[in-house]
């Protein structure tokens, strides 16, 4: 399997090799030249670590089989995601939530960061890579921990993670400024996460400093999902979360079910994209939004615009305006690199782009849109705690406002939840009526005492780590921060 730019279908590069890269010279993301089938009945009584295995050696062609699957079990096995992968928990007839924070950051991102260094270094090995390898991170909030937690101490890398300044949970911030590792690096980027993420892009588009890192052997890439080695073991979870639903008798085999996810960048719902074209019966990817709602208002409309105000909400690991994952889509959806271009090249001067009638309708078929406002985020918390017994974090709750107003009789609906609820606990005890104290750990501890559900311990251990980050930078010197890398 190769691996072509959505900007320039003429490069070709293997699976080790993209994700070396990370993104394409022009700024174009890697995306595979095909999609392969599966056989649903052959994979559906695997466990994780098998069903993954096999489902990333489809893609990544040029890793043994061998290496995949003790790979797999090194990032899925029982102690790290405490035998709860992908779990299903049942809201009500029809309604499904798969949590997938059961990992070692409480975020779903642990599904592709624990493997991704893995990948990483054997892609390091296959193409007799000894360069240093400097890792680029910019994070709206549960990527910068779970790439720092993958990445820690292996030798021969650098991992340097950009926060937008206030843009994130406390709890973030703390995973992050207390991360222990001789290799790591963290630095909160005044603005919001579009400009953390805009200066990262245009440090791996810098011909100049390309030259200066080839001279010194450093090799940068990037931990974000626009790194195909980030996305890929993404795909894993709605097969095995899709599965579960027919083991539990909710379907048949072959049925479809429909899918909510709550996004910003557009990886998390892209993953379930490349799910459908595999095979996996899905019948739509409901992309739910919070007040950011760029992409709601696109799948409206058919233009993005990112010429708007930004808002800082109880999600902010949605609180983005760029959403980089949705050039995939597009490139799949048109087959055409030079219209991508273009309106990449819109999007970079204006902040805008509209996208033919015809690809809409295309993009129509499969995704559905929706978005949720502070007001019902907080309600749907409320609502789904005292109706369901069941606490759900402020992007899960996104998700399941959405996904309540978006039903369809008779298909099962899975809402995927990303993060735990306790990584917002002033948040969530706001929803259900609490006492705020404005001490997260407080907040914590009296979020404990309403509901009788526990914290993840790796959480409630925040309060005694020594903080090690507390830099703040502008946009601008994120490239003299890969310089020093």
């Amino acid at each position: 399997m190769n691996y072509f730019s959505t900007r320039d279908d003429t490069l070709r590069r293997t699976a080790s090799e993209a994700i070396l890269q990370g993104i394409s010279e022009e700024g174009g993301l890697f995306v595979p030249e095909s999609f392969p089938s599966v056989d649903l009945a052959a994979l559906m009584q695997l466990d994780y670590c098998t069903l993954a295995a096999k489902l990333l050696g489809l893609y990544l062609t040029d890793y043994s089989e061998s290496f995949l699957l003790e790979a797999a079990q090194k990032a899925y096995g029982a102690d790290r995601f405490a035998g709860k992968n992908a779990h299903l928990a049942k809201l009500e007839d029809g309604l499904y939530s798969m949590e997938l924070w059961h990992g070692p950051t409480c975020a779903f991102k642990d599904y592709a960061l624990q493997l991704m260094p893995l990948l990483l270094t054997e892609a390091k090995r296959i193409n007799h890579d000894k360069t240093k390898t400097a890792i680029l991170v910019a994070t709206s909030g549960d990527t910068g921990k779970a790439a720092l937690e993958g990445y820690r101490d292996l030798p021969g890398i650098e991992i340097a993670v950009f926060y937008p300044d206030h843009g994130t949970s406390e709890m973030q911030r703390l995973q992050m400024a207390t991360q222990e590792g001789k290799n790591v690096h963290v630095f909160a980027v005044e603005g919001n996460f579009d400009d953390a993420q805009t200066g990262v892009k245009r440090v791996f588009t810098d011909a100049a400093f390309a030259a200066e890192c080839a001279a010194v052997g450093k090799r940068l890439t990037s931990a974000n999902s626009i790194n195909w080695g980030r996305l890929a073991p993404q795909i894993v979870y709605y097969f095995a979360g899709y599965f579960q639903l027919v083991r539990a008798g909710a379907l048949s085999l072959g049925d479809p079910a429909d899918f909510c996810v709550p996004t910003g960048n557009f990886g998390d719902i892209l993953a379930g994209y490349y799910a459908k074209q595999m095979g996996l019966p899905i019948r739509r990817l409901i992309c739910a939004s919070n007040r950011n709602n760029v992409l709601s208002d696109f799948g409206a409309s058919g233009v993005y615009d990112a010429n708007r105000p930004f808002y800082k909400t109880a999600s902010p690991s949605m609180d983005i305006l760029v959403s980089s994952n949705l050039e995939r889509l597009l490139y799949h959806e048109s087959g055409s690199a030079a219209q991508v271009s273009r309106l990449m090249a819109s999007l970079s001067s204006t902040k805008r782009y509209q996208i033919p009638a015809d690809l809409r309708e295309k993009i129509a078929e499969t995704f559905g849109f929706g978005y949720t406002d502070e007001d019902r985020c907080m309600a749907e918390i409320a609502r789904t705690w005292k109706d369901d017994h069941y606490l759900a974090d402020p992007h899960t709750a996104v998700a399941l406002s959405v996904a309540r107003a978006g039903r369809r009789d008779g298909i099962p609906c899975v809402a995927l939840s990303t993060a735990s609820p306790y990584k917002f606990p002033g948040a969530v005890l706001h929803a259900l009526g609490g006492s705020v104290s404005g001490d997260d750990f407080a907040d914590l501890a009296l979020l404990e005492q309403l509901t009788g559900a526990p914290a993840p311990k790796v959480l409630r251990e925040l309060r005694d780590k020594k903080i090690r980050f507390e830099e703040q930078i502008e946009p601008e010197q994120i490239l003299a921060v890969a310089r020093a890398l």
